[in-house]
């Protein structure tokens, strides 16, 4: 049984979804929004003004699926205590991935030759979530 990470977006899981379209290629295979339910929610569930946000998406990266919405809420602050990790074919895709990923977030650990992997980094993209990029020893 596969374990699929479920990742709550402070109000812009939309853009997040075009953003990993574009770094990593991701297909974007469902979002729907509060407004494209079939039936109402229920009460208080949906803040005015949140009609247009992302009640649920489905992203395939690769053979992975993650999956996505927005938390109206207000109670998503910060994605902590965990990264996804990927682990591209060769140095220069993982130069490539990174640098995508890496636009307008922040680098934690730069790319580089460790005990463990010939290309190792890791970053927090611009939405706040961590990756960790990891080329299989050869």
């Amino acid at each position: 049984m596969p374990i699929t990470p479920y990742l709550f977006f402070n109000g812009n899981a939309a853009e997040a979804a075009e953003f990993y379209r574009g770094a990593l290629g991701a297909k974007i295979e469902t979002l729907m929004r509060y407004s494209d339910s079939p039936e109402p929610h229920p009460p208080g569930m949906v803040p005015p003004g949140s009609e247009n946000k992302v009640m649920h998406m489905t992203l395939r990266i690769g053979d992975a699926i993650v999956m996505g919405a927005d938390d109206c809420t207000g109670g998503t602050k910060a994605f902590q205590g965990f990264s996804l990790s990927l682990s591209p074919k060769n140095e220069a895709e993982a130069k490539s991935l990174f640098e995508k990923l890496g636009a307008g977030g922040q680098v934690q650990m730069p790319l580089a030759k460790t005990f463990f992997s010939p290309c190792f980094g890791m970053l927090q993209d611009k939405y706040g979530l961590g990756w960790m990029i990891h080329v299989e020893p050869t």
